[in-house]
């Protein structure tokens, strides 16, 4: 059975770019008795408006009814955006929802990369913008279909502290955190751990993790992470070496966003992972030959699609 609906008042929540993470987070909401849009591609518009959204995951499989829509302007209204794009389409994006935006309105950004909260603030400059760290193990199966393979929590800054009993009503593991940009390099470093490789040899993390000589690899990864972070006054939050450990223990089945976009032809956020590391670390003269490689090495693969 879903969870008891909240006891103030259900908010109008809107969720643009709604891939696997925003109709997970979307879906979860709506059970929760929440006014919930989802704006998405066509094909799974459709699919949500004949039969609803499949959400099927570790406790429960259920067609979840709400709304859907492939035009921006569906955010109209509502008390809190849930921005899920591509770190590649954030400004883009932005522009687009910003004519129909309500001032009071929340927007929070649920985007791998430590900067796409920044970058959405400078198109949204006079609403509240917050960064969120997202910990979640989702696919679309189908249109119209989410599929959960494990955990769902969120990490929040203070500025959306309002909305996180909403998101714990609902069944979403949300903490409020003083030092946002540190989980989210915790989290930019698990993904340039585990994205490229499981990418490149389109397996999940739990066969990647175990290949011979890859945990040296990843080391290599994570020591330049931290490297660049440090050189940039960033305290990261939380043990890194048991948050990676971590990963293979609760999502090993799980392909990493950037395999799943690979294998569908789309281009990945490799540029705002490992390429951000990169970036960062050439303009700080501090070397990252390892991530440099697998940022290398997925551009390439992606060229291949062209």
């Amino acid at each position: 059975m879903p969870p008891s609906s909240p006891a103030a008042a259900p908010l109008r929540v809107a969720v643009m770019g709604a891939g696997a993470v925003g109709c997970y987070f979307g879906g979860m909401l709506a059970r929760a008795g929440h006014a919930v849009t989802l704006i998405a591609r066509p094909a799974h518009v459709q699919a949500i408006q004949a039969h609803g959204l499949r959400m099927e995951t570790q406790t429960f499989d259920e067609q979840v009814r709400l709304s859907a829509s492939s035009d921006a302007s569906a955010v109209e209204g509502a008390d809190l955006v849930l921005f899920c794009v591509k770190s590649t389409d954030t400004e883009a994006a932005g522009a687009q929802i910003l004519p129909h935006l309500a001032h009071s309105a929340t927007v929070l950004c649920l985007q791998n990369g430590v900067d796409n909260a920044d970058r959405l603030q400078a198109v949204l400059p006079h609403h509240t913008v917050a960064a969120a760290v997202v910990y979640v193990a989702t696919e679309m199966a189908g249109p119209g279909h989410v599929k959960h393979h494990g955990r769902g929590d969120l990490v929040i800054e203070p500025s959306a502290a309002h909305v996180a009993p909403a998101l714990v009503v609902a069944g979403i593991a949300a903490e409020v955190s003083d030092n946002v940009r540190g989980a989210l390099w915790l989290k930019l470093i698990l993904n340039s751990a585990y994205n490229a490789v499981s990418a490149i040899t389109q397996l999940p993390y739990g066969k990647t993790a175990v290949g011979e000589g890859v945990q040296d690899v990843m080391r290599d990864v994570v020591n330049e992470c931290l490297a660049v972070a440090e050189a940039e006054g960033v305290q990261v939050a939380g043990d890194v070496d048991a948050a990676v450990r971590m990963i293979f223990d609760t999502m090993p089945g799980q392909f990493s966003s950037t395999a799943q976009d690979l294998a569908r032809g789309k281009k990945s956020e490799i540029d705002y992972l490992n390429g951000l590391v990169v970036r960062r670390g050439q303009a700080l003269g501090i070397a990252t030959p390892a991530n440099r490689v697998l940022w290398a090495l997925v551009k390439l693969l992606e060229s291949k699609q062209g």
